[in-house]
């Protein structure tokens, strides 16, 4: 007989507060949020022998589409106590995390170390979660059309978490692995209102996969069309507000091919403006080094960091330099989660 899901909600929290802090001490309360439509369903203290930050499981539910493959989702928030002199974060940015296949929010969190970061650089971090009954391996519909995947749920999701407890929201940021930075992807090109940065890695083109067998083919070895004009049938790139991006893809990646990492920079370049449609540069400048065992290659305008491409060496399918004790996440290479947030916190929406 299977464990009641109150069980199995008191697991994942155990394993969100061990990511946040190590150190063993339990204690459990209960929150009562502001009103919103994300019902908070319990609310556990990380163990730290001072003041710790509180991770919350929660539900949200979306407004109904018409088409749309789920609009309840599972996420777990994580409110650092660096913010607990505040009204729950009130002008905290926010970091939203989106897992890969086979994982879940608590893995994710684990793996990348995202809630010890929080707590020293004093963001909150939200984790939307794919439900089993959306799909048994709990990827995301990151192909076919965006409207019709989870990412008008998410994007509801962000909404009103951000108007609940009040964090910035012109510092929302938005990051994704794997089938999470597929639909990070579609988020940040089709809802780029929401956020100010986006950390892409080791994820697929956009624009290229339609269904699941296109899509296996897109992740063996990228778009056989030309990115740039898949990008610029789906975005009226004259009228984007641009998104800085950074892309970070493993140099031996057997599960998304690195060609893809290399055709979303081109895709992102061309949406932030700084290429032309045939891919040249336009403004700006492109750099290309190599330090810490990564390759890259920077786009910027005026002296400013705009897009990133970040070829890991020797990484698989994983997150670089994270807990190798979580599944898709590896010791190997510059730590992913430092590096990406450097990026992001440098970046603010214009209102």
């Amino acid at each position: 007989m299977p464990r009641k899901k109150t069980s199995l909600w008191l697991k994942g929290l155990q394993l969100l507060a061990s990511a946040a802090q190590p150190k063993k001490k339990t204690a459990t309360r209960k929150r009562t949020p502001r009103k919103s439509t994300a019902k908070t369903v319990r609310a556990a203290r990380a163990p730290s022998a001072s003041a710790a930050g509180k991770w919350i499981r929660s539900y949200h539910s979306a407004p109904p589409l018409a088409g749309h493959l789920v609009n309840h989702l599972a996420y777990a928030l994580y409110v650092p106590a660096s913010l607990a002199s505040t009204a729950a974060g009130e002008g905290a940015p926010l970091v939203v995390m989106l897992h890969g296949c086979k994982q879940t929010a608590e893995s994710f969190a684990a793996g990348t170390r995202i809630g010890r970061l929080a707590e020293r650089a004093g963001f909150a971090v939200l984790l939307p979660e794919q439900a089993k009954t959306a799909h048994a391996q709990r990827c995301w519909h990151w192909h076919g059309d965006p409207a019709q995947s989870e990412a008008p749920a998410v994007a509801s999701l962000v909404e009103a978490i951000v108007a609940q407890y009040g964090f910035d929201a012109t510092r929302v940021y938005l990051a994704g692995i794997s089938a999470g930075a597929g639909l990070a992807s579609a988020l940040a090109l089709h809802h780029a209102r929401l956020f100010a940065a986006a950390g892409l890695h080791s994820g697929p083109v956009f624009g290229a996969a339609t269904s699941t067998m296109s899509a296996m083919h897109v992740m063996r070895r990228g778009a056989r069309e030309d990115p740039l004009q898949l990008v610029e049938r789906s975005v009226d790139v004259a009228a984007y507000a641009g998104m800085p991006t950074m892309i970070v893809h493993g140099e031996f990646d057997a599960v998304v091919e690195k060609r893809n990492a290399a055709q979303l920079a081109a895709q992102f370049a061309r949406v932030n403006r700084l290429t032309d449609a045939h891919g040249a540069l336009r403004v700006g400048e492109m750099r290309t080094y190599s330090r810490d065992g990564a390759d890259y290659t920077d786009w910027l305008r005026a002296g400013r960091l705009v897009v990133r491409l970040c070829i890991v060496r020797g990484l698989g399918h994983a997150w670089s330099g994270g807990d190798a004790r979580e599944a898709f996440h590896s010791g190997k290479g510059p730590e992913a989660t430092s590096m990406l947030w450097q990026f992001f916190r440098r970046q603010k929406r214009a209102h």
